[in-house]
This record gives C-alpha cells, sequence and structure tokens, in this order.
C-alpha cells in the first residue's frame, strides 16, 4: 500500500476543489481527514498548512481549518493571471504540434463523455484540468503547476459568485481553441483562448448581495404590529 503524505492529501484536496466537490466556506475536519486518509492528525495539519500557503484553506481561531471564499478582487486577479499564463504558452505553439493536439482531443473526447453522462465532478474535474493538460503538454511542468493552483481559484469563485457558463460552451471553446492549433494559427488560439477565459469570468455573479439586516433591526420588524 502506497504511504500517503502531506502532499498527497494537499492535492486530493485541490482535485476536490477543482471538481467542485468541495464548496468555499467549506470545513476541513482535521479528524475526518485523517480518518479518511488513515493517517495521523499530524499529517493532516502539515497538508492543510501545504494548502494554506497556496492560498486555498484558512484556520479560524476555534473553529478550524476552512475552504477559502473568495472575494469578487481576489477572483478577477487570478482571472488576469491566468490569462497572462495561458496567452504566454500559446505564443510557443510554434514547434510541431501533432502529439499536443493528439493529447487535446483526447482530453476533450472525455469532456464530451462526461458532459453527455451524469457525474457532474467529472465534467468540472475535466473541463478545469483542460488548461492544465495543454500547459503539460506544451512542455510547461512549472507553469502547469502553477495554473492547475489558478484554475482551482477560479472553479472556487464559480462556485462561489453561481457562474451561468454552461458546461457545453466550454467544451466547445476547448474544441475550437485545438482547432487553430492544428491549423498553425497560434494568434487564433490565442485569442480564442482570452475570449474563453473573459467569458467564464464574466458570467459570474459577483455584485454584492444588499448589505442584511442587523438582528436588532430585524427583531423589532418582525415583532411590529401587523398592518390590517
Amino acid at each position: 500500500m502506497t504511504a500517503v503524505s502531506p502532499t498527497t492529501i494537499a492535492e486530493r484536496v485541490v482535485e476536490a476543489i477543482l471538481a467542485q466537490k468541495l464548496s468555499p466556506g467549506e470545513r476541513l475536519g482535521e479528524q475526518a481527514l485523517a480518518d479518511n486518509f488513515s493517517v495521523s492528525r499530524t499529517l493532516v495539519r502539515e497538508a492543510l498548512m501545504q494548502l494554506q500557503a497556496r492560498g486555498f484553506v484558512q484556520v479560524q481561531p476555534r473553529r478550524g481549518w476552512y475552504v477559502v471564499q473568495p472575494s469578487a478582487e481576489e477572483a478577477r486577479d487570478a482571472f488576469a493571471a491566468r490569462r497572462i499564463i495561458e496567452a504566454g504558452i500559446l505564443e510557443t505553439a510554434g514547434r510541431p504540434m501533432q502529439q499536443v493536439i493528439r493529447q487535446l482531443r483526447l482530453h476533450i473526447d472525455e469532456e464530451q463523455r462526461a458532459i453527455q453522462g451524469a457525474d457532474a465532478a467529472t465534467r468540472a474535474f475535466l473541463l478545469a484540468d483542460f488548461h492544465v493538460c495543454l500547459a503539460e503538454n506544451m512542455g510547461h511542468r512549472l507553469l502547469a503547476d502553477t495554473l492547475r493552483d489558478l484554475t482551482a481559484r477560479t472553479t472556487l469563485a464559480a462556485t462561489l459568485y453561481q457562474s451561468d457558463h454552461s458546461a457545453e460552451q466550454s467544451c466547445a471553446d476547448h474544441a475550437s481553441i485545438v482547432e487553430a492549433l492544428e491549423r498553425g494559427d497560434a494568434e487564433q488560439a490565442r485569442a480564442l483562448m482570452l475570449a474563453h477565459i473573459g467569458n467564464v469570468e464574466e458570467a459570474l455573479e459577483t455584485t454584492p448581495p444588499p448589505p442584511e439586516t442587523a438582528p436588532g433591526e430585524r427583531l423589532r420588524a418582525t415583532l411590529s404590529p401587523v398592518q390590517r
């Protein structure tokens, strides 16, 4: 049996975020994680501290660990960083691309099967992972790790801010990007990628909700005489 390390636990949590199985604000209990992975709470704490350093969780005194809830500004920053990185990756698409395109087409086939199926987690994960797959297959291993974290952050934002961008549209966008690469049109692929990321960002509902009524005011309103 393979030993479970703090990094293994941390990567499983990131994978769950990408699959939208973990929601912003969700509590991550140390003992529950320790039981799930059959490890000590010491190893779990190390994993959670790794995730905290990467910006995915935060600890609240006397309450425990929670998945972060990115602000609208933090979401915009993550999308901006993705645009810079992914546009830069596509600018280097001048070398032979046959193997890259083959792998990306296989990935899109998986996306399409997941969309037709009923597994929402697999669908969400594959749509997010396309961007990491592109970086990895183009030889940008370090950028792929960075992009995985940024994509997980934008996934949290999409979950928190109720994105209405459809899975079908994302998959179609990915296919258009690969078609441009297959034609050797890296500039068009770059433009399509930027448009895709922009469309996903614009689909977020980041308008702040109306301020909540203070408890005292709400109680007074609740107990006021009924108007007849």
